[in-house]
C-alpha cells in the first residue's frame, strides 16, 4: 500500500479522515434492523436509552478491560472478521443482537467513556457472567456488579441532566437481560464438585438463579425502570461445546442434566417469574424472547433461514468444532479451523452465534413474522416473543 503523500496538508488529511469515518458510519446504519435499510433507527430518533446486562450473548467487550482469562475474552482474531474487520471483544464474527436494535451501544468499561454521557444507554454484560456471584467468580463481572455499574450511570445522568430529565430517561429506557446459561454450564465445564448445583436439587438451584435475577430487576424498577427484555436460556446440551463435552453416544443434543436445567429455568421464567413481576410492579412491561426455540428451529431447519449449517460451528476444532479453540489463545492450544463463509453458519464458535444469526433474531424480536410452517411443532410455540414485541416496548408509554 502506498504511503500518504507527504505534500498533503494536515487540513486535507483531516478532511479525508472525516470522509472515511462518515462513510463507514453510514454503511453501518444501513444494516440497522429497527429503522430499515438506509433509514434512521426509530428507537434512536425517539431518544430511548438501551441498557444491556448479562453474559457473552450480549457482551460488547467489557471483558477486554478486566483481569480475566482468554476463555472469557474475544479480543483477538478471527473474532469480528466479517463486519468490523477486527476483534471488538464480541463473541461473534461480527455484531450481537443488541447491535441491530440500537447500533453499537458501548461497553461500560471502555476507556474514555464518560458516565455522564451515557444518555443513550450502556452495555454492562460480561462473558461468563451468571446471576450467581459464584459463577466463574473472579474472572467475570457478575450480575449484581453490573447492577452497581448501572447505578453509577444513573447518578452520572442526574449530574448532567438534572433529576427530572434523568428520571424520564431511566423510566423510558429499555433494559435487556441474557443470564443463566453460565450458572448452569459452569459446574460441568469446571468439573467442580464444590458447585452449589451438586449440593442441592435442580429445582432449588434454578430458583436461586431466578431469585437473583428478580432482585436485580426490582432494583432497576426502584430506580425508575419500567420496560424490560429477557432472553431465555438455549437448550444448552445442543451447543457444539456441550454436545462434545457430554458425549451423547447417538450424537444428538444432550437432553439431560444441563439441558433439563435450562428447560426448568425457561418454564419458571415464562410462567411464574415474569407474570408475577407484572402483577406486583405497577407499570412493569416486558418482552420475553424465546431464544431457545429460535435457536432450535435454525439448528433443525437451517435452510429455511438461508443457512447451510445448523450444528457445526464455523470456528473451532474437533467434532462439531466443539473444542473451544477459536483464535488459538485459550487453554486448548490447538490449531483451529475457520469456515470460508460464516454467513452460512448458525454457530460462530463452540458456544456463540454468527452475525447473520443475530441479525435474523433481532428482526424476530423487533417485529416478528410467522416462522416457516415446517419449523413449528407441538412443543415449539408459534410466537417466540411476547407479550410485547421489542418495537412495542421501545414505543410504549410509561405509567407510574
Amino acid at each position: 500500500m502506498e504511503k500518504p503523500n507527504p505534500s498533503l496538508s494536515p487540513q486535507l488529511l483531516l478532511l479525508l479522515l472525516l470522509v472515511i469515518v462518515t462513510a463507514s458510519s453510514r454503511c453501518r446504519a444501513e444494516n440497522n434492523v429497527v429503522g430499515g435499510r438506509g433509514k434512521q433507527s426509530s428507537s434512536s430518533s425517539s431518544g430511548v436509552a438501551f441498557f444491556i446486562f448479562g453474559d457473552s450473548f450480549l457482551d460488547a467487550g467489557n471483558n477486554n478491560y478486566i483481569n480475566t482469562t482468554t476463555l472469557d475474552q474475544a479480543n483477538f482474531p478471527p473474532y469480528g472478521r466479517t463486519f468490523f474487520n477486527f476483534p471488538t471483544g464480541r463473541f461473534s464474527d461480527g455484531r450481537l443482537l443488541p447491535d441491530f436494535i440500537l447500533p453499537l451501544i458501548p461497553p461500560f468499561l471502555k476507556p474514555g467513556n464518560n458516565i455522564n454521557d451515557m444518555a443513550m444507554g450502556a452495555n454492562f454484560a460480561s462473558a461468563g457472567a451468571g446471576a450467581l456471584v459464584e459463577t466463574f467468580q473472579g474472572d467475570v463481572i457478575d450480575l449484581q456488579t453490573q447492577l452497581g455499574n448501572m447505578k453509577k450511570v444513573g447518578k452520572g445522568l442526574r449530574n448532567k441532566l438534572g433529576k427530572e430529565e434523568r428520571d424520564a430517561k431511566i423510566s423510558g429506557g429499555v433494559y435487556m437481560f441474557s443470564i443463566g446459561s453460565n450458572d448452569y454450564m459452569s459446574p460441568f465445564l469446571t468439573n467442580s464438585s464444590s458447585s452449589l448445583l451438586f449440593h442441592t436439587s435442580s429445582s432449588r438451584f434454578v430458583a436461586m438463579v431466578l431469585a437473583n435475577l428478580t432482585a436485580v430487576v426490582k432494583d432497576i424498577y426502584d430506580m425508575g425502570g419500567r420496560k424490560f427484555v429477557f432472553m431465555n436460556v438455549p437448550t444448552l446440551g445442543c451447543l457444539p461445546a456441550m454436545r462434545l463435552l457430554m458425549k451423547n453416544p447417538n450424537g444428538k443434543c444432550y437432553e439431560e442434566q444441563v439441558s433439563e436445567l435450562a428447560k426448568l429455568h425457561n418454564a419458571r421464567l415464562s410462567t411464574v417469574v415474569l407474570p408475577r413481576l407484572a402483577r406486583e410492579l405497577k407499570g412493569f412491561k416486558y418482552s420475553l424472547f424465546d431464544f431457545s426455540t429460535s435457536l432450535h428451529r435454525r439448528m433443525t431447519h437451517p435452510s429455511n433461514y438461508g443457512l447451510k449449517e445448523g450444528e457445526e460451528a464455523c470456528c473451532g476444532t474437533g467434532k462439531w468444532r466443539g473444542i473451544d479453540s477459536c483464535g488459538g489463545k485459550r487453554s486448548v492450544k490447538k490449531e483451529f479451523e475457520v469456515c470460508n463463509n460464516p454467513t452460512e453458519y448458525l454457530f460462530w464458535d463452540s458456544f456463540h452465534l454468527t452475525d447473520t444469526a443475530y441479525h435474523q433474531m433481532a428482526r424476530e424480536i423487533w417485529n416478528p413474522t410467522p416462522p416457516p410452517s415446517s419449523t413449528i411443532t407441538k412443543t415449539s410455540p408459534l410466537a417466540i416473543v411476547g407479550p410485547y414485541t421489542l418495537h412495542q416496548l421501545f414505543h410504549a408509554a410509561i405509567h407510574h
